[in-house]
């Protein structure tokens, strides 16, 4: 498949399990090294099954996929705004007729499982979803069959379970205490242990975080793109 077909040799989805169905094959195309086309277009699908609505955006070429009118969402974009899918003020608009909070612009990252990855750490021990922790509360509520590990010492933990689309998704942090020791680059490539060998793990990094994005680049993930996700609940992304 070349780029320019990626995402139009499926059929449309017209409803939930179709959305998620597309969304996740278009996920696996880029991951695949094959993108939708630069045409600065915006495409609308219905909103996947399962907790989040979804803005997606790749390489001159967005999705929106939550149930509104495609219609109603062309007419809040700036025409002359290629990057308008991903500015403020329609994610706020879009929010408010949504009735959720946009949650935070990440980039989104993908990697093979088992590719390069190291051995899980003797101190990596595998944990009951704890809500007290607030990295795999907040996974519980975006994401579905999580499973957590943490260090012996509580410096590390790694989360991972199926989100968007019901791709797999992993999330981790590091004590600041225990930083500048590799153990994010670690943690990031132990995820690629952590599901069916074969298949791809996807990390969303705040562009602004520096650190864990040096961290997941160094461990083997690759850019694909960026998106913003809206808790169906209407709580707050956090």
């Amino acid at each position: 498949m070349t780029d320019a077909a990626a995402g139009e040799a499926l059929d449309h989805p017209t409803s939930a399990d179709g959305a998620a169905t597309w969304l996740r094959r278009l996920l696996e195309d880029v991951a695949a090294g094959s993108f939708p086309p630069g045409d600065g277009e915006t495409q609308v699908v219905p909103s996947p099954d399962g907790p989040v609505h979804a803005v997606l955006a790749f390489t001159g070429h967005h999705v929106v996929a939550a149930d509104v009118d495609p219609d109603e969402v062309i007419a809040h974009l700036d025409p002359d705004d290629i990057a308008a899918p991903m500015g403020a003020a329609f994610l706020s608009w879009l929010g408010r007729r949504l009735g959720a909070v946009p949650g935070t612009l990440d980039v989104v990252l993908a990697a093979r499982a088992g590719a390069g990855a190291p051995p899980f750490p003797d101190a990596l021990r595998e944990i009951a979803p704890d809500l007290a922790l607030a990295r795999v509360s907040r996974a519980l509520r975006y994401r579905t069959d999580v499973r957590a590990w943490q260090l012996a010492d509580g410096s590390g933990l790694l989360v991972v379970g199926r989100g968007l689309a019901g791709r797999w998704e992993a999330a981790f942090e590091v004590e600041a205490s225990a930083r500048g020791r590799g153990l994010g680059r670690t943690l990031a490539a132990v995820s690629m242990l952590a599901v069916p060998r074969g298949d791809r793990v996807f990390l969303q990094v705040a562009p602004g975080n520096a650190a864990s994005l040096r961290a997941v680049l160094a461990a083997g993930f690759h850019p694909l793109g960026a998106e913003v996700l809206f808790l169906k609940d209407g709580g707050s992304p956090r």
